[in-house]
Order: C-alpha cells, then structure tokens, then sequence
C-alpha cells in the first residue's frame, strides 16, 4: 500500500534480547513496552511466544496491559507456535501473528533440509492458519537477500493470497548493500501480484555495517514499514538501530518525504532505559543517542556553536529528549528538587514512591558532591530493579581486604528469605573473586561468572559506579548489575542479583532446535 506514512516494528523485545548474554524478566519486558508507547512505535514485537513459557508469558503480559502499538509475536511456520502466538497476543488491543520462514536455498536445503516446493506449502499453510485467528499477518522469508529472485516472487504472492498482510523481506545475514537491496524492494513491487494490496516492510542486520542504510534505501524504494531495534542491539553485529532511521527520516524530510507518528522527544530515554535493563552500554559516539552525539571539542566548532547551533548540529538535543539541567543537586536539594527533576527525565512517582527514593538520594548525595542525571537515572533503575526482581536474598554489608601482597578476602552478610542473618567469609583471586564466593558459600549454590563489565556513570573520584555481571547456571545465561560508589559492592549487588535470578528460574525446557533461529 503506497503512501507517506512509514511505520516502525520495534523488535527489541524479541531479537534484541537474542544478543548474546542479554535475559530480560517479564517485568523488565513489560517496562521497556510501555516506554515502546510512549515513544509511538506502530508495533511492538513483544517475543517469541512458543519458545518457552517464560516468553509466552511476557508477551502475554504486554499484550493485555500495553495499549497503542499493534502488539506481534513471532512465530516459525510451525502449527504450535501460529497456535501459541495467538493465544499469547490475543487480548491485544491491535494483535498480530508475524510468521517467518527460510527461502534462501542455503537456508532452506541445508538447515530445513526440505526443497522449494515443500518450504512454499508450509508457508502458504501457516499464514492461512494465522489468518484464521487474526487479521493482521505479517510474513517474513528468512534470508531473502540471498533467495533466488524468481522464487521469492512466487512465495511473496503465495502468502499474498493465503492473507498476508505485511510482507518483510529480511536482510537476515546483513548481506545486502543499499543500491542493491533499494533494487530488490523496487523489483518486488514491479513482479509480485498483490503487493499493491500490503504493506512492505523490511528487517535489515548489520554485519556489515549497512543495516541502517539499506532501511533506509528500501524506504526511498517504496517500503512503508521499517523494522529494528533500540541502540542497534540484536543477534551477532546487531540490528538495524530504529533511532538513527527515525531521525534520518524526520531530519531529511525533505528527500524522504515521508511522515512518521514517532514522538521524537522520547528516544534518549528509550535508548537509556534499554541500556541500563539490558547491561548493553551505549558507545560514546553512537548517532543520535550516545553521550558525544552533541558535544563539540574542537574551538571552530565551538565558536561556530555558540553564534548558532545549527552550523554544526543537524539537529537539537533537545529533539531526541537529551534533557537540559537548570538545577544541581547535592545533599541540600529537598524533594521539589528531587521531584522536578526526576520529572524531567520522564519518570512519575507518586508521593510515597518519592519518599522511598528521597532516602536513597540523600544517601548518595552524601557521598557524592553532586548528583548528575546519570546519577538519578541509576538510582531509578536500580529501586526498579530491586521492586522487580525475584528476591531470595539481600546484600546487608560487604567488607574485603585486599592488596598486591595481601590474599584478597572478603565477608559479606545477606538477609535471607525468612528474614535470617547470614554470612560467610572466603579468599580470592582478586576482591571481586573473594565477594562472589562468599555469596556462593551464603546461599549454598553457584553459578560461573562469563561476563564482568564496570563502567563509571560520570566524571571524577567519587563517580558512582554500575557493575553488570553474566553468570552461567545449568547452561543458561542470567545478567545482574548494581551500582554504589564503592566497585565492590556494585559487584556484590550485581553478582547476587544475578544468583536471585538463577535461584528464581523456572526450569522450563528451552525450545527444540526443530526448525530455524529467528531473522
């Protein structure tokens, strides 16, 4: 359907968290949906339903409590999991079953190890098994940059006819470069019957660094709806980050010619919120949103910004939500500061709510001389994620010695699930080490540290700390983190709200290895 709009699917939820040593909670899922909203997003792909029932359950979730965007989930072409994608976005206000399917022949004789025509039938049978529960189908082959031309055309107007909605032709590899692939949407809408009568969507990768570019190139070519993910995040090199194109469009309205319902002014915090849930941290120089987008070293650049932004600035900070700050807080801000300025970051708390918080600035500001932003957004996320998590135990103290000749040891005290006391000591290689063993021998389990990242939130010495740390137990991957002053005992927090994760999991059986991993 040829017109000026052009539509965003966010799938953070869904192939974002398949980046490597990412775990989101139904609860943190839910919390970055709802942040979707806000920033007017026309569909969320809120999981995978059928691959486990965990993500069943979130997408569930979503769908009954997020309001605006389409609500999708994923589905292979597979019975059970059109079936389950339906019984999971249901109750949606505007749901959709998004089935995807390998065409390429690499994919399709080595990874299904089935020939053309029966890959047809199976996509032909589940699009019209999905169209049987809901209007709304969204089509997707896998690999369609390297399908044979003539063969994607024939299964496009094979789907076309069963009651495909959307047809999203997947860079699933990030094989294509712009000019080629603008080619292929323009081919597509010149040979494919019916095409006329759906929406185009595309879904790019960014193994070679071009995701955003040929999003862009198939916009030019006609597509209407642009898929992606917040910050890039995705499977291997990422996907295509739904930022950049969002601000690509607006900024060159007038190439493009095209309008969007995104509110603008809600991507910095979504960038943010989806940093800090997923331990992912956004580089420095990343377009857009990173912490350098709008900020000029150099002294012509500097002269050339203060007479007037726009000599050196394509867009206002402001535009993207990089909030201004007009007051600084310490330790003798009271709570209409506090308030005013959380505010301003985008989060509403009722009076109670901004009490319990007002205790935990105040203790931070005495630690620090100033609280920044960056400050106020760790302190949220991590009274967030204590409210949110699955809690076994609690850290109430954590000590260590340490040294280049000394044996690092370290003893920590937690408040276990009846309330109890506990605590143990035990030596290490390092403090980090002695911490998580000691929370080890605590909790009497243990899992295998892979992944240990710190990074400062602002400048200076006394710069609070966040600490996000990847433990493997029983095969599967679960992510913590913590922030304090003190390295240590941000290590401590996210080490053992990792362990509360592990110790919470369900025991669920992961999804069969029966067909494909999704584009």
């Amino acid at each position: 359907m040829a017109n000026d709009r052009v539509r965003f699917l966010d799938t953070t939820l869904r192939d974002g968290e398949q980046s490597a040593g990412i775990g989101m909670t139904a609860d943190e899922k839910l919390e970055i949906a709802r942040q979707l909203s806000r920033l007017r997003v026309d569909i969320i792909e809120a999981g995978f339903a059928a691959s486990s029932p965990g993500d069943f359950q979130a997408v569930s979730n979503i769908a009954r409590q997020v309001r605006g965007p389409v609500i999708a989930s994923l589905a292979r072409a597979v019975a059970n999991d059109v079936d389950q994608a339906w019984e999971a976005v249901k109750h949606a206000e505007s749901p959709r079953i998004h089935v995807f399917l390998s065409s390429s022949d690499i994919q399709v004789l080595h990874q299904l190890r089935k020939n053309r025509e029966e890959v047809m039938d199976m996509a032909v049978s589940m699009v019209t098994r999905a169209k049987r529960y809901c209007s709304d189908v969204e089509f997707s082959p896998m690999d369609a940059t390297r399908t044979n031309p003539e063969y994607l055309f024939q299964m496009l107007e094979a789907v076309i006819r069963a009651g495909a909605t959307t047809i999203n032709v997947a860079d699933t590899v990030g094989y294509a470069i712009p000019s080629a692939f603008g080619a292929l949407i323009r081919d597509i809408q010149r040979q494919v019957a019916g095409i006329d009568k759906v929406t185009i969507s595309v879904h790019c990768h960014n193994d070679l660094g071009l995701a955003v570019s040929n999003s862009l190139a198939a916009v030019e070519a006609g597509a209407r709806q642009v898929e992606g993910c917040i910050n890039g995040i995705g499977e291997r090199a990422g996907n295509a980050s739904l930022e950049e194109i969002i601000m690509a469009l607006d900024t060159r309205k007038d190439l493009f010619k095209v309008d969007i319902g995104v509110d603008t002014t809600q991507l910095y915090p979504t960038s943010r919120l989806v940093s800090r849930i997923t331990g992912m941290s956004v580089q420095a120089n990343k377009a857009v949103v990173g912490e350098n987008a709008f900020r000029h070293a150099s002294g012509i650049h500097q002269d050339g910004v203060l007479k007037d932004r726009s000599t050196y600035e394509v867009m206002r900070p402001e535009r993207v939500g990089v909030p201004g700050s007009s007051l600084v807080l310490g330790k003798l801000s009271g709570r209409a500061g506090l308030q005013s300025r959380l505010e301003a970051l985008g989060f509403k708390l009722s009076r109670d709510e901004i009490s319990k918080v007002f205790e935990s600035f105040k203790l931070l500001a005495d630690k620090k001389r100033e609280v920044t932003d960056r400050d106020l957004e760790i302190l949220m996320d991590e009274e967030k994620r204590v409210a949110g998590e699955p809690v076994s135990y609690t850290l109430d103290h954590v000590q260590f010695v340490g040294g280049d000749h000394n044996i690092a040891t370290a003893t920590v005290r937690l408040i276990g699930p009846s309330g109890d006391v506990l605590s143990d000591a035990c030596t290490g290689n390092g403090p980090v080490d002695a911490v998580c063993k000691a929370i080890d021998r605590v909790v009497g389990s243990s899992g295998k540290l892979v992944d240990f990242n710190v990074q400062a939130v602002d400048e200076g010495l006394d710069a609070l700390g966040t600490v996000t740390v990847r433990v493997e137990k029983d095969g599967k991957i679960y992510t913590g983190r913590g922030a304090a002053t003190d390295i240590i005992v941000a290590s401590a927090k996210a080490y053992l709200s990792a362990v509360n994760r592990f110790l919470a999991a369900d025991e669920a059986s992961t999804l069969p290895a029966v067909g494909t991993t999704p584009d």
